[in-house]
């Protein structure tokens, strides 16, 4: 789903959610992706990434009431929601696993800014749809292989073409994207 294009279309966005919960699963495929990509990077597993970009959403709907635009994107607030989260699960597993466990390894990354968080989401964002714009077995290798981090091996015997086939797949498709991220940064 594009985003809209300017804030009166997002505000908006998030006005009629607030009169009509039914209208936030438009805010959620705008803003899945993003989401997901952020909590993904700080999470070693993709369980507790999926778990926790539900939790998040699940936390923007109860309090969508409670929202107040001040201008800044939505996303921004999402992420907040994402960043306490995280840091909610690090806790939590901290205090049930002992103190000598390391909570930096369940959390991958340095906290960075907010503007550095949403550069980055708006990327794996663009990523992710110039992935659905690759030609069919390409996208189909490269969300094998990255999404459900299946083997070369396993790609290859689930498509019953040769590995060095499916190699030379994810090599053509990373060409296009960044062809075409090189593009969009232009």
């Amino acid at each position: 789903m594009k985003g809209p294009d300017n804030q009166q279309e997002e505000r908006a966005l998030i006005e009629a959610a607030q009169h009509d919960a039914s209208r936030f699963g438009e805010l959620y495929e705008l803003h899945f992706e993003r989401v997901y990509a952020y909590i993904a990077r700080r999470v070693r597993e993709r369980s507790a990434a999926e778990e926790l970009t539900s939790h998040v959403f699940h936390q923007a709907l109860a309090n969508l009431g409670k929202f107040k635009w001040r201008g800044a994107p939505f996303a921004a607030w999402l992420f907040r929601i994402a960043r306490n989260s995280i840091a909610d699960r690090a806790q939590r597993l901290q205090r049930e696993s002992g103190p000598e466990s390391s909570v930096q390894s369940l959390v991958q990354g340095p906290e960075t800014g907010i503007d550095d968080d949403l550069e980055q989401a708006e990327t794996v964002a663009r990523v992710y749809q110039l992935v659905d714009q690759l030609p069919w077995d390409q996208r189909y290798v490269m969300r094998l292989r990255f999404a459900e981090e299946k083997s070369i091996r396993e790609i290859a015997q689930q498509l019953s073409r040769s590995e060095g086939a499916i190699k030379q797949l994810q090599f053509r498709a990373l060409q296009n994207l960044r062809a075409r991220l090189s593009e969009k940064n232009v």
